[in-house]
Order: C-alpha cells, then structure tokens, then sequence
C-alpha cells in the first residue's frame, strides 16, 4: 500500500528519531539523601532535647556538616557514575548519620560522669565528623581514579601482596606499636592509629576476584568421588589452604578472631559463587573448624572469649570477662521491643559502647523494633550491591562485587552476633555506625566500588563502530571493463555506428 508524499516510512522514522535514554534516577537519589537528612536531624534535636532540656547550637553544626558531606557525595555519584544504584548512597548516608547520633548522645552522658568526676573529657562524635571528611575524600578519589573496574585486574597480583603485608604487620610488630585492647590488629603512627586490617579485606577480595576468574576452570574440575561427593583434587586446595593459615595465624598472633572469620568467609563465599560447587563451602567450615578447636586447647585468650559466651555471668568480675557482654545483654533487655527513647537510656554504662558495642547502645534506645529496622537497612545495602554484581556483565564484576556486598552482611553478622550473644564476642566494628577512622575509610572506598559495578551494570551499551572495510592499494586494484551502452535507433533507421575519433583507439 503506498505512503502519502512527504509521510517518511516507519524505517526511516525509528532511525531518524534519537534513541530513548534511560533514567540515571539521580532525582531519587537525592530525595531519599533528604529523607535521611529528616530522620537524622530529627534523631539530633530528641537526643539533645531529652539530655539538655534544651537545643544547642552542636545540633546546628552536626547537621550542616552532615548536609555538606553528603551533598559533596551525591553531586559526585551524579559526575562520575551517573548510572549507579540510587539506593546505596542513601542507605550509606543514613547508618552513618544514625551513628553520629548515637556517638554524639554517648558523649553527652560520659560527659557528664566526667564532670561528676572532676574529669576531662574528649568527645567522639567532632572526630567522627572528621574521620567521614576523610572518607569523603577516599571515596572520591576511587570514584574519580577506578573509571573502569575491570582495570583492577591489572593489579590484582599487587593488591594480594600489599593485602598480606597489611594483614601481617601488626603481628610481626611490638606490641607498643600494634596491640590495643589485647588485639594486635593497630598500627600505631605518630599522632594517630590505623588499623591495616580494614584496607587489607578490599585489597584480598581484589585479588581473589581476579585469581578466580583466571583459574576457574581448575576449581570446576572435580576429583575422586567418595559416599557420592565429588572431592576437588588435592593440588587444587591450595587457595583454601593458604585461606586457613591466614586465618589461624591472625587468631594466634593478632588474638583477632573477628577478622579471621571475615576474612575466611569472603574467601568461601567467593569461591563458592565462582564454581557454584557446596564442597568448597563444607572443606573450608570444616578446615575452620578444626582450626579453631586446635587454638582453642592451645591459647588461653581463646578459651577466655568461649567462657565469656557460654556465661557472661559466671566471669562478670574477671579480668577480661563478660562483664561487657553481660552489660550489653542488660541494656538490650532494658530497651524491649520499642526502647527507651533517644536519650533517655543509659548505654554509657556499656564499655565501649560507641565502637563494639554500638548496636547494644541503639537496641536499648530504639528497641528491637529500631534495631531490626537499622539491620534491614544493612540488608538493602547489601542487596542493592548484590543485584549490581548479577547484572554487570563481566565475570570479574560479578565476582568483584559479589564479596564487597557479602563483606557488609559478614561482618555485621560477626559484631551483632556476638553483642548478642549468638556467637563469641570479636573486635570487629560495625560498618558506618560504630566510631574510629579506619572502618569508615575502608567502608566509604569499598562503597566507591560498589557505586562503580553498578554504574557499569546499568549504564546502557553504546552500540559497537562498524568496522572500515580495507581498500586494496590502487596497484593491486582489479581492473574492470566497462563497454559503450548500443545507440538507440534514429528516426531514419538504424543507427549507424560512428567511426572513431582521431587519437582514440577502439
């Protein structure tokens, strides 16, 4: 059927027409930022109000420091991975502002025992204010420098070997430079302390990724079959080997069983999505397990935290007993299902309660209800990453962000299992939440790469250039005859052929 003149054909229309964009959704991003800018702001003027009876001017400065920070982050995300999750920036912003508030109400109250006492106090929450400009700036600079993670692969051999550097150097340190606590997981430098511990898990899971991907194939080969499980061969099992000394040799030298365990369960859980084989996960908790056992008959520092677990009570007086599990366990119990209220707790009789036990500290005043809410939090965090680690398209990505999201969900299981009493008590700070600078650098730069896959995973293909096609030099060129079309015949008759023009062969 033919067209109208003037009307262009349906191909001509769909490819003169510019191709649909997909939403960035940095809008949304931006309204829920502002959403936890409320929830947070609102947090700040409950605890000040239930504290000081009154509003000072602290709850002004802490949130235009949180406004600024935050702005800075997202105008960044919208420059540099305009694609990303808008999910993960807020999450991030509020568990860390969330954790300000808490560390701010905690001063409050250690600042008023300290009067009492006659004593000075340094308040947390100014320096937590500046460990998260730093961060900041951390995350910056991977979102600026990492345009591409696939580039990392290209260090992943050197990022293995700084890791292990990193991981091992408290230990091989005097303990005046490394142990704090009776953890020798510190660096302790001049005018400040950082723990290696922190950089060392992103490094490692950099180098995994990359490792697993090249010698995939290897951990897909199965070995004997025995009762109906086929075994990996026994040359294969060097990863999970060297795994298993890594671990065991931060819980000997470095007393940190919190950090072995994380460490032990990204390398299983990497592994595990690379070749999608459950033996590797069953070889590795059982290698863990006989390890930990053999520690446990061996070192004293061991046998101590599983007496603490078993019954805090039974060594509440003890030096280095459960007093501090036995207080949390109190403040929790204190707080019920809804809580005391922002402020009107006391989680300043918990030790450390703005770093360890910083979850003990909210669940008195939020309740469990606050306190799921702030885990769920946590669990969309680590969604988000994860459906940005299935949807890139690279097998490195996948791998990559597979354990940055798994990271997260470890080492909060390892904190709150243990505050809680579900496991035995570690040294691992909760991620965002818990004061100390080390944890946020490290958690804002593995957020940077987080951002990064999922801009890579949602960022549309750009169509491939269509390749030149080669022309032959004009030497090597065919040569083509081209012969004169026969005249048309005159009105007089046939034409006659003409004869040829003078210089002009025919």
């Amino acid at each position: 059927m033919a067209q109208p003149a003037g009307t262009p054909s349906a191909a001509a229309q769909y490819t003169t027409n510019p191709p649909r964009e997909l939403p960035t959704r940095r809008s949304t991003e931006l309204l829920l930022l502002a959403f936890s800018a409320f929830i947070v702001t609102f947090a700040f003027v409950l605890v000040q109000a239930n504290q000081e009876q009154e509003l000072s001017w602290s709850v002004l400065w802490y949130g235009l420091a949180y406004l600024a920070i935050f702005s800075v982050a997202h105008v960044a995300v919208r420059r540099w991975a305009p694609y990303a999750d808008p999910l993960i920036l807020p999450c991030v912003a509020l568990l860390n502002g969330l954790g300000l508030v808490i560390i701010h109400r905690i001063d409050l109250a250690e600042a008023r025992v300290a009067l009492a006492r006659g004593q000075e106090y340094a308040p947390h929450a100014p320096r937590q204010v500046l460990f998260t400009v730093v961060a900041l700036a951390f995350f910056l600079a991977v979102l600026i420098l990492i345009k591409d993670h696939r580039k990392l692969t290209r260090y992943a051999y050197t990022c293995g070997l700084v890791g292990i550097v990193a991981l091992a150097l408290p230990a091989v340190l005097p303990s005046s430079m490394s142990e704090v606590n009776g953890a020798k997981v510190w660096l302790k430098l001049p005018g400040f302390s950082i723990q290696p511990g922190e950089f060392a898990k992103i490094l490692l899971m950099i180098f995994f990724a990359s490792f697993l991907v090249s010698k995939r194939d290897l951990f897909m080969t199965a070995g004997k079959r025995v009762l109906g499980v086929e075994f990996p061969r026994a040359r294969d099992l060097g990863p999970i080997i060297i795994a298993a000394v890594a671990c065991l040799g931060i819980l000997v030298f470095e007393k940190d069983l919190g950090t072995a365990l994380l460490f032990f369960g990204i390398v299983l859980v990497m592994l595990y999505v690379a070749t999608e084989r459950i033996i590797w996960v069953v070889l590795g908790v059982s290698m863990f397990a006989v390890g930990g056992i053999i520690a446990y008959s061996l070192f004293t520092h061991v046998q101590q935290r599983v007496a603490n677990w078993i019954d805090p009570l039974e060594t509440y007086h003890d030096a280095g007993g459960g007093y501090q599990i036995a207080q949390g366990l109190f403040g929790l119990g204190t707080g019920g299902m809804f809580g005391t209220g922002l402020g009107l707790g006391r989680p300043d009789t918990v030790p450390e309660s703005h770093t360890d036990f910083i979850s003990a500290a909210l669940g008195e005043e939020l309740g469990l209800v606050g306190l799921s809410a702030i885990l769920l939090v946590y669990l969309m965090l680590a969604m988000r990453g994860m459906r940005s680690a299935l949807a890139v398209r690279d097998t490195f990505g996948k791998l990559l962000g597979g354990g940055l999201s798994f990271a997260i969900v470890m080492q909060l299981f390892v904190i709150v299992g243990g505050v809680t009493k579900l496991i035995p008590m570690t040294g691992v700070t909760t991620p965002f939440l818990s004061a100390g600078g080390s944890s946020l650098l490290a958690n804002y730069a593995l957020v940077a790469l987080l951002l990064r896959i999922s801009d890579a995973a949602r960022r549309p293909q750009q169509p491939a250039k269509p390749k030149p096609v080669p022309q032959a030099p004009l030497a090597e060129a065919h040569t083509v005859m081209v012969q004169r079309p026969p005249a048309e015949p005159g009105p007089l008759g046939p034409a006659q052929p003409q004869p040829p023009e003078e210089g002009r062969r025919p």
